[in-house]
């Protein structure tokens, strides 16, 4: 007899590579469900028997499996498919090695812009690169099913992160429990952190705790300052204590003792700042951290609080020198600002921390802003409290916790019995579903349209369990700066992290993409028409969140709908809609979709239309969303920028401006690096277009890109509209 292997080439047929590949699987089983030697010889015999001249290798593997399980050995038949299914994976080909080699090269369009805060060619972020062409490859070929990787391939759906998935111990973003950590003590490689005694210690420390933390998710981190007021008072009080040993009187301690602080405060944001930007994860880049100012947290130290806010924004606004010694916009920490009745209003006490705010805004981009009035009405507690509380990361909001009951599962030393908890929690992963796609599929039949919907979310919810339950593998050894010292519990060792997956403790995202697209193709109309394109759009977000909520019910996990922002994957999502559908006027003939619920970069809306429209949209987004409005130089109109700051306060639950402030190195022309009709990047000065000598900074997702950006994101900037009328400049 002779075999027909799988690649076409005809070998004599051996009995005895049977015997081998069975008495392998055997050894992987218990010794009950195991064949004898005689077995296995009349397995053989069997096949023998059928008398064929011919039979391909399938065929005798599909005969072993049958004969196995005649036997009623069913364990070992399942195991001998693994062998089977193994030894197919290692004969296919390897699919890394271009990648791998296209990536040292400095050849992949899709790694070189990749991720526009890291650049590709430093050895760092190559060999976090590296690991995740490795990763992506383990994931589709290991992890996933077959139609989800085809699904995510097509751009149906994008499986995020699986450049680090195939570590079972990753998750997304979270907020730090910094307050724990420094209060309490916390340990970085085995070396005790003990609770520092001032200011300046405390801001140091935070650095090198971010940055752990960082380093064990792939994800951004948010820390509020809130958690290092105190040590403000600290120092004030070591200061107190030794100008009171030289005997100095009480106004001269206190005057020398304001002024040691108030250098001490600079210098620890000046430490802060540098650090974080200096330093690299494991990632390949400088940590990706968010800094909350939310003088609402504390009444105890607000006055320290407000200290702090206060040199942070000066200190951003100011910028940091490039390699030429000139101030740019640094890309982090992302700054969050919240808006409350103690700083909002002229005659409040800390308005004048708002009017710094906005110079800031004007100047470098930051802060974002979150309204406390509005989010308290969004997002409600167990007991029907409003909460406030910052994104984790750029954009990603916990949802209200619903675990208040449950008492203090993350065994955090800092928990207050029966008060909302947010710091310590975190976020699972993030599934994003094409929404033009179902559009596009539909062929503008909604019957259609919601059968494919609905099924498109299975698809969303079956990979989302996929990345829950590799995560309830875990257990807090695998990154004890997690999950045993602080960051987001004091578990103990060896200790499984599932019960923070549940009860509302940690949430799971199933994100969003291309709202305006979708309703575009389906109603003709654009979701912000206030009639038929706006009544659908809610529809489709409805839908969204109703299929959240019934995931939610049944199995106990915090699924949310998030505002995906798709930097790489709008290129990748728009290019797949055009192979499938072909080119389609308004729809598919851009080189990007559109980020979530936002009005398309390319319609004229003015900046108070925009926000009001995107806050009912917003509100329907409750895992994640903000809303931007595109902006001229606004340094010399400040009042401008105050009214939109005082419009979100009152509508929208989270905004930014966008502005530019960008810089040639070649003749130091400072203002706006413009982009040509090719999609290259140029200074309108000098015509300068080498990037390494263009400082360029732009809001690319909800945090600030300076490393350039793919075709299609580069063609969403070059459209974005002006949102304001900057008269004052004309």
């Amino acid at each position: 007899m002779k075999i027909i292997k799988r690649d076409g080439h005809i070998v004599d047929y051996c009995p005895d590579k049977i015997e081998t590949a069975i008495q392998k699987a055997n050894l992987e089983v218990e010794e009950s469900e195991r064949v004898t030697e005689q077995q296995i010889r009349n397995i053989i015999k069997y096949i023998e028997g059928l008398k064929k001249k011919r039979m391909l290798v399938e065929d005798i593997q599909d005969v072993i499996e049958m004969r196995l399980m005649a036997l009623g050995k069913y364990v070992l038949a399942k195991q001998y498919i693994t062998y089977r299914y193994t030894r197919e994976l290692v004969r296919r080909s390897n699919t890394t090695d271009l990648s791998i080699k296209e990536l040292i090269n400095g050849e992949s369009e899709y790694w070189n812009t990749e991720n526009s805060n890291k650049n590709a060619t430093v050895v760092t972020t190559q060999r976090d690169y590296l690991a995740g062409i490795t990763s992506t490859d383990i994931t589709r070929r290991f992890l996933l099913p077959e139609d989800i990787v085809k699904a995510h391939d097509e751009g149906i759906i994008h499986f995020h992160d699986a450049d680090y998935f195939a570590q079972n111990a990753l998750h997304n973003c979270d907020l730090i429990n910094l307050d724990d950590m420094l209060q309490n003590g916390t340990n970085i490689n085995g070396v005790m952190i003990e609770k520092p005694h001032r200011f300046l210690t405390a801001m140091t420390i935070a650095t090198q705790l971010i940055t752990a933390v960082n380093s064990s998710q792939y994800g951004g981190c948010t820390i509020t300052l809130t958690h290092l007021a105190p040590f403000v008072r600290s120092s004030y009080e070591n200061y107190v204590k030794k100008y009171k040993t030289r005997g100095m009187s009480k106004d001269d301690i206190e005057k020398y003792a304001k002024e040691d602080l108030k250098r001490e405060v600079t210098d620890g944001v000046q430490t802060f700042q540098y650090q974080i930007n200096s330093m690299t994860t494991t990632n390949g880049q400088a940590p990706f951290l968010s800094v909350c100012m939310y003088l609402g947290e504390t009444d105890e130290y607000k006055e320290e609080l407000a200290m702090i806010i206060e040199e942070v924004l000066k200190q951003r606004t100011a910028g940091m020198k490039n390699e030429k010694g000139v101030y740019i916009t640094p890309a982090f920490p992302k700054l969050l600002y919240v808006l409350e009745e103690d700083n909002i209003k002229p005659k409040s006490k800390y308005y004048y921390l708002t009017k710094l705010a906005a110079k800031c805004t004007a100047k470098r981009m930051v802060p974002d802003y979150i309204s406390e009035k509005v989010m308290k009405e969004l997002k409600k507690n167990e007991y029907g409290e409003g909460e406030c509380y910052p994104c984790m990361g750029c954009r990603s909001f916990l949802t209200p916790d619903r675990s208040i009951s449950l008492g203090n599962i993350a065994k955090a030393k800092n928990y207050v019995e029966g008060k909302g908890k947010y710091y310590g929690r975190f976020n699972q992963g993030v599934v994003t579903i094409n929404l033009p796609d179902i559009a596009l599929t539909s062929g503008k039949d909604m019957e259609i349209f919601w059968k494919v919907f609905d099924e498109r979310l299975e698809l969303c919810h079956r990979a989302l369990q996929i990345r829950h339950k590799r995560l309830s593998k875990v257990t807090s050894d695998v990154a004890p700066i997690l999950w045993q010292y602080g960051a987001l519990s004091r578990l103990e060792k060896g200790e499984s992290i599932h019960e923070l997956l549940h009860h509302g403790y940690s949430t799971i995202s199933l994100g969003y993409a291309g709202l305006y697209e979708c309703v575009k193709y389906m109603t003709g109309h654009s979701h912000t028409d206030g009639g038929k394109g706006r009544d659908f759009g809610l529809q489709v977000m409805q839908h969204l969140n109703d299929a959240c909520k019934k995931w939610k019910e049944e199995e106990d996990i915090d699924y949310s709908v998030y505002g995906t922002p798709i930097e790489s994957t709008t290129y990748k999502f728009a290019k797949c809609l055009r192979d499938r559908f072909g080119k389609i006027k308004g729809i598919t003939d851009r080189d990007y979709i559109t980020n979530s619920y936002h009005v398309p970069v390319f319609e004229e809306i003015d900046a108070f239309t925009k926000l009001k429209l995107e806050s009912e949209f917003q509100r329907l987004s409750p895992g994640g969303a903000i809303s931007y409005i595109e902006t001229p130089n606004l340094e010399n109109n400040l009042d401008t920028v105050m009214e939109v700051i005082k419009f979100i306060y009152d509508n929208i639950m989270y905004a930014e401006l966008n502005t530019k402030s960008d810089y040639c190195q070649e003749c130091g022309y400072t203002g706006e690096i413009l982009i040509d009709d090719n999609l290259e990047w140029y200074c309108p000065n000098c015509g300068n277009r080498d990037h390494d000598k263009l400082n360029v900074a732009r809001r690319t997702c909800g945090y600030i890109g300076t490393n350039f950006w793919n075709k299609g994101r580069t063609q969403e900037i070059k459209e974005r509209v002006i949102h304001i009328d900057n008269k004052d400049d004309e």
